[in-house]
């Protein structure tokens, strides 16, 4: 057993406007963590390596920033499958969304979401959310251990 993942990011986020923002307000932060991109959950579930063995597929991210829109398989559905792979179900998994709408809130956290947040319109206060995200979820949390991948 090894600690989860090597503090890097997984963005699935398919608005390249709101990627670049994700990222500046990273740099801004001096939240230096590699930072792998998936422009859809499709796309994100191949990074992961989805359907792998134990001892197989890619190294696995500290961190998943989730979008829920997104093209091919929706944010909520990417959840899902996390959830349901043995090798990534434990993976932190935080909604990063502009969606207000409350059945997507309810049902990302049934889905087993580790946290919830609302894109800020500001950029401001973007760059305080991601701040926080980074702090508390590379730097203060204890990731639960997981087979080796």
């Amino acid at each position: 057993m090894r600690p989860m993942g090597t503090g890097a990011i997984l963005l699935v986020e398919d608005n390249p406007d709101d990627v670049a923002l994700t990222l500046r307000a990273l740099k801004r932060n001096n939240i230096v963590n590699d930072v792998s991109h998936a422009q859809d959950g499709a796309e994100a579930l191949e990074k992961l390596g989805e359907g792998s063995l134990p001892g197989e597929g890619p190294e696995l991210p500290a961190l998943i920033l989730l979008d829920l829109k997104l093209p091919k398989v929706d944010g909520l559905d990417v959840l899902r499958r996390i959830r349901a792979d043995k090798r990534l179900k434990l993976l932190p998994v935080v909604i990063l969304t502009s969606s207000k709408e409350q059945g997507d809130l309810i049902r990302g956290y049934d889905l087993g979401a580790n946290g919830y947040v609302r894109k800020p319109v500001d950029f401001q206060q973007f760059a305080e959310a991601i701040k926080t995200l980074g702090l508390y979820w590379l730097v203060l949390n204890q990731a639960p251990p997981v087979a080796a991948n």
